[in-house]
């Protein structure tokens, strides 16, 4: 999703002031912000019988992320559907990681209210005032900016980001930058493999990560389906992420 990106010019400020501490852009839950709702996407889901990721051990890591996408059910779900206008892969992405405990924006702070923060001011989000959308283009250059804030570890590979989730539980992250600016990106969770569900591999190597997505077509689980579509001739960069 996305028809415009943030405006927010992220890299210059962030370069020029090292080792500042940055806080999450989190906006408060809406009770109009349901799966089985349009409204309020940009705000955490207000349903209580979502779970979140058990981090207790690899194990129960695995089991809770399925849950979560289970519930999700981003196929289903009225949140996730794609309209005339948009589509909503930032959405389910900042959905599935909120759950799994993991900062990823579905806003950010405005380029004024950055430069207060980095300034050691305490701002506010307040939807279009201090904080505005952010899409997935715009998350590329995010995570390229401030993901290592936030814990994110830059990843190289689908092989490598697809073991590193397996093995840890964790959380992994494609994002694509679209070559025509304004025009939608994509963004989507590599998930864990399960016993129903694999990764696609040629000569025991990933290939295809095993995915979750919204978009043209949601799925819950996907691997082959739409092959290697981060390199998609569209697309000018993409990034590979993994978050513990």
């Amino acid at each position: 999703m996305e028809k415009y990106t943030i405006s927010a010019p992220i890299a210059p400020i962030h370069n020029s002031i090292q080792n500042t501490k940055i806080t999450k852009a989190h906006l408060q839950t809406d009770p109009e912000s349901r799966l089985d709702s349009m409204e309020m996407k940009e705000t955490p889901l207000a349903d209580s019988t979502v779970p979140f990721r058990d981090l207790t051990d690899v194990a129960s890591k695995k089991e809770s992320i399925n849950r979560i996408i289970n519930k999700l059910d981003v196929e289903n779900s009225l949140r996730y559907q794609k309209t005339i206008e948009d589509t909503y892969c930032n959405v389910y992405s900042y959905d599935y990681c909120y759950f799994a405990d993991v900062y990823l924006p579905t806003v950010w702070w405005t380029s004024e209210s950055l430069e207060k923060i980095l300034k050691g001011q305490h701002v506010e989000a307040v939807f279009e005032k201090t904080v505005d959308r952010i899409f997935s283009s715009a998350i590329h250059d995010w995570f390229l900016e401030w993901g290592a804030s936030f814990g994110w570890e830059r990843m190289y590979s689908a092989d490598e980001i697809q073991n590193k989730v397996n093995a840890n539980g964790g959380i992994g992250i494609i994002c694509a930058k679209r070559k025509i600016k304004g025009l939608s990106g994509h963004i989507v969770p590599v998930i864990p493999e399960t016993e129903l569900y694999k990764a696609h591999r040629e000569n025991d190597k990933v290939i295809y990560p095993l995915q979750s997505q919204a978009g043209k077509l949601n799925y819950n689980y996907f691997s082959d389906v739409r092959k290697d579509w981060w390199n998609d001739e569209l697309y000018s960069s993409h990034v590979f992420y993994y978050h513990d």
